[in-house]
């Protein structure tokens, strides 16, 4: 069986980041493999400007800002595998793979990086009333056919969900000569960046309606209409509430799923939360030497975070890989109701290195103290205050050495409106 010392299963911004920080960390043994036929994931895809703005200060597209990684991977030598998938993963980091010219072959390796990204959820997930037409597309879908195969998906279109893919989309496609009528959003706020709110919605006078949901779709062979309703507080339709838009396509952006079937074969656990793995703040899974990074751990809102995560995983897979199994002694993080989650979700407190907290609210809320306790004493640790946090943005806080030497215990991150 072929040996490598590090395996980054995905050659997306996450995969190739976490590839050149293990390589800067001394590791020169490193496979990167990929099932498509080139590198940078959904990047390849993303035509649009807006990448690179915090790592880079250039405002790049996405093809852009993935061809800086693939540029220095390939100048420091590092291996790579496309058009290559793996089919399995064992616990002892032993990894099935298979493409074209090789078949079914095995690896093993000495940690591995998971960086697969993530998927949309799908029209299936979530049973809307009505006939099945044609004209119904996630929103990446449709991205894909307008800016790589450059074919036109519809005229008249309605948009579903106010992610920021979503909102993209309502751009390019009104860019592209077609009519988008109405973005329609289940919550009672937009789930996307407020720049692309105002970018790609308000520059265009693109109606949002907050609070709506599509309650059936009509039409035989095409979409012909779409029924709309207001939802409650409890996100039930509203009778009498309901209004019909003309149109001939639909795109879905309601919410990007990690692309997690290969970590559950390694045997790792996963967050009911995040639905990625749960990791200390090395990035590291509960099986050890297994290591995951980017959108299959969190969803996040920028592809600049995505490689400072990845890079975060490079290093100390690298570290796992010179100096073997280190013992480690964890504290677990837990938050109140206005948090959705927080990651890590465990904290190795024998580790005195500087780390991030990141965490994503549940709602819109003004106003805020973001305070970090004890659980078991309430000794508050940090206190920051800030005028608004949203779900469509992911916070974090700084846990300094200072910070870390006082954790000896469970802690609570808590956000509480200040009245």
């Amino acid at each position: 069986m072929e040996k490598r010392d590090l395996i980054i299963i995905g050659g997306g911004p996450a995969g190739m980041a976490a590839a050149l920080s293990a390589k800067e960390n001394g590791i020169n043994d490193i496979l990167i493999i990929e099932r498509d036929e080139n590198f940078g994931g959904v990047l390849q895809q993303c035509i649009h400007n807006g990448f690179g703005l915090t790592r880079f200060k250039e405002n790049l597209t996405g093809p852009e800002y993935a061809a800086i990684f693939e540029k220095e991977v390939i100048e420091k030598n590092i291996e790579f595998m496309i058009g290559t998938t793996v089919i399995d993963i064992q616990k002892d980091k032993t990894v099935t793979v298979i493409n074209e010219s090789k078949g079914v072959f095995k690896i093993q390796a000495k940690a591995i990086i998971l960086a697969m990204g993530c998927r949309e959820r799908s029209k299936g997930a979530l049973n809307i009333a009505g006939t099945r037409p044609s004209g119904i597309f996630s929103a990446g879908t449709a991205q894909k056919y307008v800016n790589i195969k450059g074919l036109s998906v519809g005229k008249n279109v309605v948009i579903l969900g106010s992610g920021d893919i979503g909102l993209i989309m309502a751009r390019r496609m009104t860019l592209e000569g077609a009519k988008v009528l109405a973005v329609v959003e289940i919550m009672p706020y937009s789930s996307g960046l407020k720049r692309n709110i105002a970018q790609c919605l308000n520059d265009f006078n693109i109606p949002l309606y907050l609070s709506h949901t599509i309650t059936n779709i009509i039409g035989k062979e095409r979409i012909e209409s779409l029924t709309i309703s207001e939802v409650d507080k409890d996100k039930k339709p509203i009778k009498g509430t309901e209004f019909d838009i003309k149109c001939d396509t639909l795109l879905l952006s309601v919410g990007l799923i990690p692309e997690n079937e290969l970590t559950k074969k390694a045997g790792v656990e996963l967050s009911p939360k995040t639905k990625g793995a749960k990791v200390d703040q090395t990035r590291e899974t509960m099986q050890k030497g297994i290591f995951a990074c980017g959108n299959v751990l969190q969803v996040h809102d920028l592809v600049d975070f995505v490689s400072e995560e990845a890079e975060i995983a490079g290093k100390y897979a690298a570290k796992y890989i010179q100096n073997g199994e280190k013992i480690k002694n964890f504290i677990s993080i837990e938050n109140n109701e206005k948090i959705l989650y927080v990651l890590p979700q465990f904290i190795d407190i024998n580790l005195n290195e500087d780390f991030k907290l990141f965490f994503r609210v549940n709602a819109c809320y003004k106003n805020v103290i973001i305070e970090l306790s004890k659980k078991a004493t309430n000794e508050i640790l940090y206190s920051k205050k800030k005028a608004i946090v949203t779900p469509g943005e992911m916070e974090h806080i700084l846990i300094n050495k200072a910070l870390v030497e006082k954790l000896n215990s469970d802690i609570v991150l808590k956000v509480s409106e200040v009245i």
